[in-house]
């Protein structure tokens, strides 16, 4: 029987998912511009893998419920912090500044985890499983890379950029030329360094419990905070979402979305999804930006329709009951 995590048990259960989450294997390699942190959490029987691809701000310890209950689910979880983030190496002197050169360095930085460290260890199926601007580096590591997961389901992926009050070509204007005047690391216009938010203004999520763990976990280790992005992180950013690639791999991919989504633009992930063949979209009611730190009543359908996938596409099918 699949196994869900309850926001209502979620305070009873922390020590253990904290526990569970010290067990695994925390590593480092070296990426293209500095080393990397990832995690590796396998249970004592693997169905199959998943590696988890978070978004902007996020580090790996924050989906410390997620990968306890995909462990609870028999699947093993890789996942790794993107540069200038989470524990992996920061690029500029402002800790706090989100920032990249070359958006393409992040699917560089996924390919060499996935060559150097999971392919190797992993004997079963693997799929991506990614959220917001890790679903942008999901698409572009697969326009870019040979794909050798069975699928890849991606949550409210950063395809579009919400730059309100300015139109996203006119921010773009924005970033370019502050960074020609020489301030690709400073924050962009209306950024600043991490903030917290109380949870009545947040635009993350609906849940309580999970948005206070959330804000617990960065206020106790002050490492894991990142701020705002910097002209550079938006002019890249926007540079790649003006060309989003086309995808010619065959693999399969399910897109989830979050009908209240003020973070990333819906409507630009559903005009591209339309060009390519072989994705799904589901887009569910009443949810935020975060689909996997959602409400029980988001969160569970949303799980239910990622295990799913995974089972239809497996090499070998689950079987029983």
């Amino acid at each position: 029987m699949t196994f869900y995590s309850y926001s209502d048990q979620l305070n009873d259960n922390i020590n253990t998912i904290e526990q569970h989450w010290q067990s695994g294997t925390h590593s480092q390699f070296a990426g293209k511009h500095g080393n990397l942190f990832y995690t590796i959490h396998q249970p004592e029987n693997i169905d199959y893998a998943v590696v988890l691809i978070s978004g902007r701000i996020e580090a790996s310890h924050k989906y410390r419920e997620l990968i306890w209950e995909l462990n609870q689910n028999n699947i093993a979880v890789y996942c790794c912090d993107h540069i200038g983030q989470g524990q992996s190496a920061r690029l500029t002197a402002d800790q706090q500044l989100g920032y990249i050169e070359q958006f393409e360095d992040f699917a560089d930085d996924l390919h060499l985890f996935i060559e150097s460290i999971v392919k190797p260890q992993v004997s079963s199926d693997y799929f991506l499983l990614a959220h917001s601007m890790g679903g942008a580096i999901c698409c572009d590591y697969m326009a870019r890379y040979p794909v050798n997961a069975q699928g890849a389901f991606i949550c409210a992926p950063m395809l579009g950029i919400n730059t309100a009050p300015f139109p996203s070509k006119v921010a773009l204007w924005v970033a370019r030329s502050a960074c020609r005047l020489g301030f690709s690391q400073r924050y962009a216009l209306g950024q600043a360094s991490y903030a917290e938010k109380p949870f009545s203004e947040n635009e993350l999520t609906n849940s309580a419990e999970r948005y206070a763990h959330f804000r617990a976990l960065y206020a106790n280790q002050a490492h894991l905070k990142l701020g705002g992005v910097s002209f550079a992180w938006l002019q890249a950013a926007l540079n790649w979402t003006f060309l989003l690639p086309e995808l010619l791999s065959p693999t399969p991919i399910h897109i989830a979305l979050a009908e209240q989504d003020s973070i990333v633009d819906n409507l630009a992930t559903k005009k591209w999804a339309q060009k390519q063949s072989h994705i799904s979209i589901s887009e569910f009611p009443m949810a935020k930006h975060e689909l996997l730190n959602e409400i029980d009543s988001i969160r569970h359908p949303l799980m239910q329709q990622f295990y799913e996938f995974c089972d239809s596409h497996r090499s070998f099918k689950a079987t029983g009951s």
